[in-house]
């Protein structure tokens, strides 16, 4: 397990992560991860700005494959994925979300 599995999996022990489920748009089964999860109005850069923008963060060792036009769901409410990219190294995701 590297670092960035690492601290996503002591973020998910402390309630800080959302459970997230991937329905692949290849027809493969759902998948579930604990992602990080920013909604528009959240607060970002120590409360200097606003995200205007649905997004999930999660480590690149998990779903594998997600792509634009696929679906995922949050407590419940899902969402289309927009774009999906590395941060940094590529350790870690982002994917734009739109919700539906």
């Amino acid at each position: 397990m590297g670092i960035v599995e690492q601290i996503y999996a002591s973020a998910a022990n402390v309630g800080l992560l959302r459970a997230c489920i991937w329905h692949p748009s290849g027809g493969t089964a759902p998948q579930t991860a604990q992602v990080g999860f920013s909604a528009p109005d959240d607060t970002v850069f120590e409360g200097l700005a606003l995200n205007t923008d649905y997004a999930i963060t999660y480590p690149a060792s998990v779903f594998v494959g997600l792509t634009a036009r696929d679906t995922v769901e949050i407590d419940g409410q899902a969402y289309q994925v927009r774009e999906v990219r590395a941060l940094s190294d590529g350790s870690e995701m982002r994917a734009k979300l739109t919700r539906i």
